[in-house]
């Protein structure tokens, strides 16, 4: 770990003037006296929050200019309108977004269905304003945050997707990954890492490309005859908000980009060598542009002829609405996934414990990129809907220990920082006392210590947005684990908050100011950690033990026996057991038929 993650991190300016206020601007009310929101999640917390910004809103006359973002995640699509000189959320609406899973590990989206919802979500969310007395004309920008890594391809003709968007959790890639490990020099999935930050894994997006080119005749043909587009979300949605096949802006910013593996971070550009190593034609690329500037204007809807001028990936976007704009600054967002950004200023730092090296942020055509080291966890607030959906466990049934239970939800193998997506999710230590309350708490402790203990990165507090941080228990076993303070700001939607802040900053919109002196303080709540660190640490190691038990579970290289025939027989041991449990079982059958 280098000198500057050792320093860890500062504490933050914007808290420290108001560390023990709740509420959005210099409420003097205690953190500890603030009613508990609803254990659902960041929608309910939302609507709590947007109860009191509403009515304070419907009161005034003069806003000043407003922008808004376009926030399109895993789960759920939203529109949200902020006053720029305040920072005040004045209005949202809301759409979910269905996935579909074709394939055990496979994981899709209509991409259809996600312009319909950003479409949705925009006209509601004008309603919402008029209806407040609030005059739409006076949103002066849009910006666009997203799941980074999802990959769509459509026609540039006709405008139309040629297959459903990869989720960037999704795993059929497996094989072409091992493929490309197994043709570097070592077998070093970090081949690439010095030009791209990352290591070879199914979770970026060229090498679901490729598998789009090679298995989608549609997509392939695209190719061929030149009519191809590639793209992450953001290039989608600003393509087609911006007027499509007619004259629409094929554009990414830098922080969607440097998540394909096809971008060099230190030249700041697609790298024809990486194009290579991938077989991906650069045609079909989007072009590079910063992640605050005018890309294009709305062509259709009530917001027609706004400009959409900010775009970053979800987790930059939340780093720049935390206001992480210091070597050292951190947060972490609990989303569908966990992530932890740490800003490490102008120069890319290489991790050689598992972290991402990244671009958090370009704020201007002629600003110089920041970047920022990122430990990601794909699983943690799907754990949630997993117990619910599958198991009918709710988190609300979480006790304050999971008495020895321990779940790895690998379910999509491990990220940050082992990348082996072989492995898969697993529950242990369980015992006759175990019940569904202790399962729900040790799912608490598995989002938790896999993100903490494992992202290698030493912090003094860490800054919390995304959804499950309305789940007081959480927050507070958060503390604890890391024994370190834990602080959530009073206002959840910081991802939303940075694609706007970005949007009116930029150069021709120029309404919102990122000088430090301008920027709005933010009240918040904070939890202090109430266990010895030598308990966190007994914590961590049996973890530690669960993670090895997860590991090399799933692989597509077939077990073959000395004459290269693959053969479960190849254990003489397994063998033995296998036809004892058989032997046994027809002889069952044999008696308990006799006894009928």
């Amino acid at each position: 770990v280098t000198d500057s993650l050792k320093n860890g991190v500062s504490h933050h300016p914007q808290y420290r003037k108001v560390q023990t206020s709740s509420g959005l601007h210099g409420s003097s009310k205690p953190a500890a006296s603030q009613k508990s929101p609803r254990p659902g999640g960041d929608k309910d917390a939302l609507d709590t929050f947007m109860t009191g910004a509403m009515a304070a809103s419907s009161d005034r006359i003069m806003l000043g200019p407003l922008v808004a973002a376009v926030d399109q995640g895993t789960s759920s699509t939203r529109f949200l309108v902020f006053n720029a000189k305040t920072a005040e959320l004045l209005s949202h609406h809301q759409v979910e977004i269905k996935q579909s899973f074709p394939k055990e590990g496979w994981v899709e989206e209509d991409p259809r269905e996600i312009l319909q919802s950003v479409y949705e979500c925009m006209e509601r969310t004008c309603e919402k304003l008029t209806q407040l007395n609030i005059d739409i004309s006076n949103i002066k920008a849009i910006g666009v945050t997203n799941q980074r890594e999802t990959t769509l391809v459509w026609d540039k003709e006709t405008g139309e997707p040629l297959y459903n968007a990869i989720v960037w959790l999704d795993l059929r890639t497996q094989s072409t990954v091992e493929r490309l490990i197994n043709k570097t020099p070592g077998r070093n999935k970090n081949h690439l890492k010095h030009k791209t930050g990352l290591p070879i894994s199914t979770y970026f997006s060229a090498v679901k490309l490729r598998w789009l080119v090679d298995n989608v005749l549609e997509v392939h043909e695209a190719v061929q005859s030149h009519r191809a587009m590639f793209g992450t979300i953001d290039s989608w949605l600003i393509w087609c908000l911006t007027g499509g096949r007619n004259g629409g802006v094929h554009c990414t910013d830098v922080t969607n980009a440097s998540r394909t593996m096809l971008f060099n971070i230190h030249t700041m550009d697609w790298d024809p060598e990486l194009c290579k190593y991938f077989d991906i034609p650069m045609e079909i690329l989007p072009k590079v542009r910063s992640s605050s500037e005018i890309y294009g204007l709305m062509k259709s809807g009530s917001l027609t002829g706004v400009p959409i001028s900010g775009c970053l990936g979800d987790q930059s976007a939340a780093l720049v609405g935390q206001m992480c704009f210091q070597d050292g600054h951190a947060k972490n967002t609990y989303g569908t996934g966990c992530f932890l950004l740490r800003n490490t200023g102008l120069k890319p730092v290489m991790s050689d414990h598992g972290l991402l090296t990244t671009v958090a942020y370009k704020l201007g055509r002629d600003k110089p990129a920041y970047y920022a080291l990122e430990g990601s966890v794909a699983i943690a607030g799907a754990v949630v809907q997993w117990l619910k959906d599958n198991l009918g466990i709710n988190l609300a049934a979480a006790v304050g220990t999971s008495y020895g239970c321990y779940f790895v939800p690998a379910f999509s193998g491990l990220y940050a920082p082992y990348w082996e997506p072989s492995a898969r999710g697993i529950i242990c230590g369980l015992t006759q006392f175990t019940n569904r309350s202790h399962l729900a708490f040790a799912a608490l402790e598995a989002i938790l210590d896999a993100m903490n203990q494992d992202s290698g990165i030493p912090l003094t507090q860490l800054q919390v947005d995304g959804g499950m941080t309305s789940n007081r228990l959480l927050m507070q076993l958060q503390a604890d684990i890391l024994c370190i303070p834990v602080v959530k700001p009073s206002m959840p939607e910081t991802t939303a908050l940075g694609a706007a802040m970005a949007a009116g900053a930029a150069e021709g919109v120029s309404v919102w100011s990122l000088k430090p002196e301008d920027l709005t303080a933010v009240t918040c709540e904070k939890f202090e950690p109430q266990i010895n660190p030598e308990e966190s640490e007994f914590r961590y190691a049996r973890w530690k033990k669960a993670v090895q038990k997860a590991m090399n579970w799933e692989t597509t290289e077939p077990v073959a026996n000395g004459n290269g025939e693959t053969s479960i027989f190849s254990s003489v041991p397994l063998g033995f057991y296998i036809l004892g449990s058989m032997f046994m079982l027809i002889g069952a059958k044999y008696i308990a038929g006799h006894h009928l």
